[in-house]
């Protein structure tokens, strides 16, 4: 309450003359700082036990952070990430499509995909393809086995993994826009073209962006699993080093702190995307 108000209040009738003095105290949340007091001694104390600890061997842990083997593999996980999201999200917007369409046979065999590449793990799905040759020896007349090769399994089981997710997320984008407005647009004569464009699209992405950034960090970390199928990626690099160096803390660290870094450069660009497209809403971020 303002000083102001306190005045007007103490002259209305009934009111105490000596109101005008009373001073306003902030209501004591000791309990919130007791909260955060205890919480910055632990954080404090689990930071102090991971930086004074000599296991991790943190001299080590600089020595191979920008090796060429560890660069080589940062690259291609990077790289990895890139076109199975790239590639997901086409094939699950074109399954969105498929699923919100009028027609029943791609409804089913949309939801029909979905359903499949969501219940079997991505491991599994990655073995079967790394060992398709057994099912199917030959393709087009060329043997399977020159065919496809550990990062060619790797990005079509991926892609088509993170498709299925990647459809429910722009069906669900797309379903979080109003129909009045898509049916005020046909109203205006608006093109098919320009309402999913112009209307559509920019108040879908708001829903669209944040689980997508999700996707994109989870991709970037699930990628690590290429390694059981001799994909040299960041994490089978170190692998192959303290296969040889016996160091396995430092060089798994090593791993951690780069997976870390990108996965934070990836959380500011999503926070700005947000920012980007949350543009004339009452979201609060």
């Amino acid at each position: 309450m303002s000083s102001d108000t306190l005045a007007k209040a103490s002259s209305a009738p009934g009111i105490p003359e000596y109101a005008d003095s009373l001073r306003i105290v902030p209501r004591r949340r000791l309990g919130q700082w007791a909260a955060a007091v205890t919480v910055l001694v632990l954080l404090g104390l689990a930071v102090n036990s991971v930086l004074r600890n000599d296991a991790f061997q943190w001299d080590v842990v600089v020595d191979y952070f920008t090796t060429d083997a560890v660069l080589r593999g940062l690259w291609l996980t990077l790289w990895l990430t890139a076109v199975v999201m790239t590639l997901g999200f086409v094939l699950g917007a074109l399954l969105a499509a498929a699923r919100l369409s009028a027609n029943p046979v791609l409804r089913s065999v949309s939801w029909g995909y979905v359903w499949l590449f969501r219940s079997i793990p991505i491991l599994v799905q990655l073995l079967l393809w790394f060992n398709i040759g057994a099912l199917y020896p030959h393709i087009l007349g060329v043997r399977t086995v020159d065919l496809l090769g550990p990062v060619t399994v790797a990005v079509i089981g991926l892609t088509l993994h993170e498709a299925a997710y990647a459809a429910e997320v722009v069906r669900g984008g797309i379903l979080s826009v109003d129909r009045g407005q898509i049916e005020a647009a046909q109203a205006l004569g608006l093109s098919r073209w320009r309402r999913w464009w112009r209307i559509v699209l920019p108040q879908a992405m708001r829903s669209i962006v944040p689980p997508a950034g999700n996707m994109l960090i989870g991709t970037l970390k699930g990628t690590s699993i290429v390694s059981v199928i001799a994909v040299q990626d960041l994490l089978y690099s170190v692998q192959l080093v303290y296969h040889r160096t016996y160091q396995v803390i430092p060089l798994l660290m090593v791993a951690t702190v780069w997976y870390t870094v990108v996965t934070s450069v990836l959380g500011v660009g999503q926070h700005h995307l947000e920012k980007h497209y949350a543009r004339g809403s009452e979201r609060t971020r």
